[in-house]
């Protein structure tokens, strides 16, 4: 059997410059025009976002064995599904905005862009929180606990960025201009520069992801904490974001309980770091959950969870007809 690798410097520097490439990729060559993301073009990238996740887990099973991959793939489907309520969030922050198709993949690549420097920020401040303090992961699962018991009983409103308490600072700092000019995000109003709705828009998007980082970012503690396999996770997961949004969009209203299932996912990962055994000092009560295991609850929550949504949607439309 081969010796596992070191991850190195290195490492980090090659997976930084391959998701420096995709993004110049996607904004170079897919985003210099204006125009709507079509369905089949985000079912396309989605699978391709989805393909290189599951190459990368692949890579990972000679390289670093068969455990990291399983963390990986799991960490990936955590954030992933998380993603999803944040999907529905970035929808109403677009139609309260009254955001043109053509204009919403820029904000979603800039919004990409940003998520993933905060992104890189918390999880680097995250693994070495918990590489020196172990109990800060007490913290963590008693935080997913009760996110997710507050997300379970919440009810999903409108966006009203008049009451965002960023956007007023915004608006008092800067010069907004009235009217979109296109997809720039600086524009001439006046006589000086100000910024569009759009760069509103983007300001939103970030600070929205920021908040549900507070939520995936822990998430993923619980299944490992190789800030490596945290980092690498988490980047493919907001990688595919943009796509998954153009594919989802439309239709992720109609599924009622996804916000229910994902609050057990985050309940039940902060459960698992609640119990876990390695963590000092000990607790009264310890019980490892298999990681393996964990990637088969949080994939059955889900799947349950889409799957009734579908199931009563499709029973309420045959009542109606």
């Amino acid at each position: 059997m081969l010796a596992l690798i070191q991850i190195t410097p290195w490492h980090w520097a090659a997976f930084v410059l391959f998701v420096l490439v995709c993004i110049a990729i996607d904004m170079g060559a897919f985003s210099r025009q204006a125009r709507a993301v079509t369905f089949r073009e985000a079912l396309v990238w989605s699978a391709i976002w989805f393909t290189l996740a599951m190459l990368f887990a692949w890579l990972l099973l000679p390289l670093r064995g068969s455990e990291e991959a399983t963390e990986f793939v799991t960490g990936y489907l955590i954030e992933l599904s998380l993603s999803l309520d944040n999907i529905l969030v970035i929808a109403l922050i677009f139609a309260a905005f009254q955001v043109p198709l053509e204009f919403q993949r820029r904000v979603l690549v800039w919004g990409i862009l940003g998520a993933l420097a905060m992104r890189g920020v918390m999880i680097g401040t995250g693994a070495a929180l918990v590489h020196r303090f172990n109990w800060t992961l007490y913290i963590f699962g008693a935080f997913l606990v009760v996110t997710g018991a507050k997300m379970f009983f919440s009810k999903k409103g409108s966006v009203e960025p008049e009451k965002n308490p960023v956007m007023r600072q915004v608006r008092k700092v800067c010069p907004v201009s009235p009217k979109l000019d296109g997809q720039k995000f600086l524009t001439t109003y006046q006589g000086r520069r100000a910024l569009t709705p759009l760069a509103l828009v983007l300001i939103m998007v970030e600070t929205t992801d920021l908040i549900f980082a507070l939520d995936s970012v822990p998430a993923v503690f619980a299944v490992t904490q190789k800030a490596f396999i945290v980092f690498t996770s988490n980047v493919f997961a907001i990688l595919g974001l943009r796509s998954l949004y153009f594919l989802l969009a439309g239709a992720i209203g109609l599924f009622r309980y996804l916000t229910a299932g994902l609050s057990l996912v985050l309940v039940f990962v902060g459960i698992k770091m609640l119990l876990d055994p390695h963590a000092h000092p000990p607790r009264w009560f310890q019980m490892e959950i298999a990681t393996s295991a964990s990637l088969m609850i949080v994939a059955a929550i889900l799947v349950i969870a889409i799957g009734l949504s579908i199931l009563v949607a499709r029973r309420e439309k045959v009542r109606l007809t």
